[in-house]
């Protein structure tokens, strides 16, 4: 890995919101100095928030990860697009009808806040766009319907990510594959997408905390989600190349474009005093 782009942090900030898989474990293990990272900045009260643009998983079952991973974490530091799609809703539809196109934890989450849930085409408010490995040509059809043959509904999607990455190079179509065929077969455009980089999923993430954006970071492993969500929000950014970007992809970047921060590894958001502090090395980590 070339050296020339690592940027590294030369002080503490006020809080920290992390992306989680690659940026603090890739599928299931810890990504090398996550863990002492994470406990040193509360060992200082610095406050922690995860975000993640999966909808597959909802809020305590991220909590129950992070457990598992060693990584005790409050329900309420974590949030995701279920919580931002859920949350959008009830400030702004709360009475709508909704066909969703997703995963369990997101109908339930959905249904657990009062929205009904339809397949009617006659009856479809929003058509709620989302990751779902049972994607079919009968799903796409009743968004057709509703939003091209009836005029009545309209698309939002849970994020904008292509695709889901998983450990050794392999991934999985993710929302905006499913969003773009209903955009195609209904010439319509997705009016709003509720993951990064939104800055809805900021707001959730410092809900709160008596901070401001400008002092905070977002550390994450994707350009055009994590890190243009701190960029569009005056957020401090932290980009570390152990998940999909890479150095040969910041070194391209042009300056309004740079994390502030770029990183060979998650325990580098601790400065180097610190490290000297506390008898830190790499091989410890």
């Amino acid at each position: 890995m070339s050296t020339d782009v690592i940027v590294n942090p030369t002080e503490l900030h006020d809080a920290y919101v992390f992306d989680m898989d690659g940026t603090i474990y890739l599928g299931d293990h810890l990504l090398p100095g996550a863990a002492r990272m994470i406990n040193e900045l509360r060992r200082r009260d610095i406050p922690v928030r995860f975000l993640s643009n999966n909808p597959t998983k909802d809020p305590d079952q991220y909590v129950a990860k992070l457990e598992k991973l060693g990584l005790p974490t409050d329900v309420k530091d974590v949030a995701n697009t279920i919580v931002t799609t859920t949350r959008w809703l009830q400030a702004h539809h709360p009475d709508a009808k909704l066909f969703v196109i997703g995963e369990d934890p997101l109908k339930k989450a959905l249904a657990k806040a009062g929205f009904e849930l339809t397949e009617d085409p006659e009856r479809i408010d929003i058509v709620v766009a989302s990751y779902d490995r049972t994607f079919d040509y009968r799903k796409l059809q009743i968004a057709f319907d509703a939003i091209w043959f009836h005029k009545r509904a309209f698309l939002i999607q849970t994020n904008p990510d292509r695709f889901c990455p998983f450990p050794g190079g392999r991934g999985e179509p993710d929302c905006a594959a499913i969003t773009a065929a209903i955009e195609a077969c209904t010439n319509t455009k997705c009016e709003v997408s509720l993951g990064k980089p939104s800055p809805v999923m900021l707001t959730e993430a410092l809900a709160g905390l008596d901070v401001t954006a400008e002092n905070c970071v977002m550390v994450g492993d994707r350009l055009q989600t994590d890190i243009q969500m701190a960029l569009d929000t005056d957020m401090l950014s932290a980009l570390v190349l152990t998940g999909e970007a890479t150095a040969d992809d910041v070194a391209v970047l042009d300056d309004a474009h740079q994390p502030s921060y770029v990183l060979d590894r998650i325990d580098r958001l601790i400065p180097q005093q610190i490290w000297d502090e506390l008898g830190w090395t790499e091989n410890d980590g």
